[in-house]
């Protein structure tokens, strides 16, 4: 079995280089060099603010929202070179406690904290914007929890 892996692997690896040699310039064959540029190059509207935060905003408040799909939210948003507004962490905590994932409702705000860096007003600003949820919800920081000492 390992061997027809590795035969199908070495397959896979010989017709990506015999495609690659047939097309050296990468251009997909019947298609021209305009089109190709305009995929390249094309950059689309740019989102606002506005319009990113409620995206996240009404991703985290799906009612069937999953755990699968908080996490990928969650990374995709990590992914970003941004911390995000305190009403997309809301709507994420509310998704945690949808799905009675308290572990996810504290990274979330470790994460939040590592992602604010070399900004120190940044995190306390987002748990004072978020007290009011965490009281609600029963969210305990991870200071109150004592992780930042560890």
């Amino acid at each position: 079995m390992l061997l027809g892996r590795r035969k199908s692997g070495l397959q896979l690896r010989r017709w990506t280089v015999i495609s690659s040699a047939k097309n050296p310039g990468c251009v997909p064959v019947g298609l021209s060099l305009a089109v190709l540029h305009a995929r390249c190059y094309s950059h689309g509207s740019q989102e606002s603010d506005e319009e990113f935060d409620a995206r996240w905003v009404t991703y985290f408040n799906k009612p069937d929202i999953d755990a699968w799909e908080l996490r990928k939210g969650i990374n995709t948003l990590v992914g970003y070179d941004l911390v995000p507004e305190p009403k997309i962490i809301d709507a994420a905590l509310r998704a945690c406690r949808r799905l009675n994932d308290f572990a996810s409702a504290v990274r979330i705000l470790e994460v939040v904290k590592d992602k604010a860096g070399p900004h120190k007003e940044i995190y306390p600003y987002v748990i004072q914007e978020l007290r009011p949820t965490l009281s609600e919800l029963g969210i305990s920081t991870p200071e109150e929890l004592g992780l930042d000492k560890a």
